[in-house]
């Protein structure tokens, strides 16, 4: 008898009877796979056996029960990401780390395994590479520690069933996307058998208090690949964002039930590994030379305030309809304030050709960037500089009014300790140090000269 199929989407989950090119519930293209059904019981016979395979729950007296901030959390000796997991990795959670392919995800899990092999056991599980490859990987970045093992495997049961010895304080699953269940005939990467494996691994890891850190691949949108489930399941979900061919790559918390997801760890990547970048805002200034279309805008990346360069370039166009391109910053957000410019301060942009530019490949997404992205827009357009004297911050509305800005009180701090004199900011902030503004075109007559 030939085994029944359907077609499963990997995106959302959801089966048809046949292949389509288009999913009608995500709108994702070419991401249905077939994948055998298994055999289910009848409705009433699932009913009747229900009844009777439950058993009654061990419980205990909330008094009892030993907060998770009591168990000790293993450091990862990176003191940013510490702060981003909220303190270390703690014992019995379970991390899942995703970034775009080549980023450096196997890097820093080689690194962060070196330095806690130095006092806990610790294993790495791969299912992409052999052992003699991770060796590789592990002389260049120190990690040859006694107390570090590695394991090659893609079965979820086996995984599972050696992190149920207890043996290890912390595993590393490279990565889920790889791994099988024996019981479920689909391919690896599908999405029952990523939601299946990775709830095998997470109860094994909760019932031992074993920290497991598992590696997720992502898509071509940057989201992570695989079903939604698998984020829900997890304590700790970590986006490795970044340049793999440059530039400051940054790790933040989108999902964090031990601590905030508003900090961030910024790295830079060097012949020895990665290296956290303990003055981000020096190191993005460093080079900068004061011409037109060049400002410094005070911005938070997460929790922390960082200064950038923003560079505006304008050119003629050589066609009927004006080119706005940009690099680390919202284009709708860029189109919005271009109308805006257009609009309310007299400038003619619309025969221009713009791009704009965030310096060290920081991606921002900071309403308070709207200002120094126009003065930048502004002063290329005119060949007019601003003092090298001024950072920039404050949101701008549709009536080119200068909103306030959160946290201004963190900008205005890492200005004044990178030696600047004052800031051009919202007229709501009550400080010496900030020019109060109100009106966008007011300023660009004023500052922009």
């Amino acid at each position: 008898m030939k085994a029944k199929t359907q077609f499963v989407c990997q995106q959302c989950g959801v089966a048809y009877a046949k292949w389509v090119g288009q999913c009608a519930n995500c709108k994702a293209w070419n991401s249905l796979v077939e994948q055998v059904v298994e055999p289910e019981l009848g409705k009433k016979a699932a009913i009747e056996k229900a009844k009777t395979s439950g058993r009654k729950l061990d419980f205990v007296k909330m008094s009892t029960v030993v907060p998770s901030d009591a168990k000790a959390r293993l450091s990862t000796e990176f003191r940013d990401l510490d702060t981003v997991l909220g303190g270390g990795i703690l014992l019995g959670s379970v991390t899942l780390l995703a970034g775009q392919p080549g980023i450096g995800k196997s890097t820093l899990l080689m690194q962060i395994c070196a330095r806690i092999a130095k006092k806990r056991d610790v294993l790495y599980i791969s299912g992409e590479e052999s052992a003699g490859q991770v060796k590789l990987r592990a002389v260049r970045l120190g990690a040859d520690s006694e107390k570090l093992s590695f394991a090659a495997s893609t079965s979820a049961n086996d995984i599972a069933k050696t992190i149920e010895t207890g043996e290890f304080d912390l595993v590393i699953v490279d990565s889920i996307q790889t791994l099988a269940m024996d019981e479920i005939s689909s391919a690896p990467g599908t999405v029952s058998q990523v939601t299946n494996s990775g709830n095998l691994i997470i109860r094994a890891a909760k019932k031992t208090d074993t920290a497991v850190v598992i590696v997720g691949h992502v898509t071509k949108e940057g989201t992570l690949a695989g079903p939604k489930v698998l984020e829900h399941l997890v304590d700790v979900v970590l986006n490795f964002e970044g340049d793999r061919y440059g530039g400051f790559k940054t790790v933040r918390a989108v999902k964090n039930r031990f601590g905030s997801t508003n900090e961030v760890a910024i790295f830079e990547m060097l012949g020895s590994g990665l290296k956290e970048v303990q003055n981000p805002s020096a190191a993005l200034l460093a080079e900068r030379t004061n011409t037109d279309g060049s400002i410094i805008l005070a911005t938070l990346n997460g929790n922390r305030p960082i200064l950038v360069e923003i560079q505006a370039l304008a050119t003629k166009t050589n066609f009927g309809y004006p080119k706005r391109t940009a690099s680390g910053f919202d284009l709708n957000r860029l189109n919005l304030l271009i109308a805006v410019l257009e609009r309310r301060t007299k400038l003619k942009l619309s025969d221009k050709d713009i791009f704009v530019n965030v310096v060290g490949g920081m991606k921002l997404a900071d309403s308070a960037a709207d200002l120094a992205v126009c003065m930048a827009i502004a002063s290329a357009v005119a060949g007019r500089k601003l003092s090298e004297d001024y950072v920039v911050f404050g949101e701008v509305g549709l009536g080119g009014e200068i909103r306030s800005a959160f946290r201004a009180d963190q900008r205005i701090a890492e200005a004044k300790k990178l030696g600047f004199k004052h800031a051009i900011g919202p007229a709501t902030i009550h400080d010496k140090f900030v020019v109060p503004v109100k009106d966008l075109r007011e300023t660009l007559i004023k500052y922009v000269k």
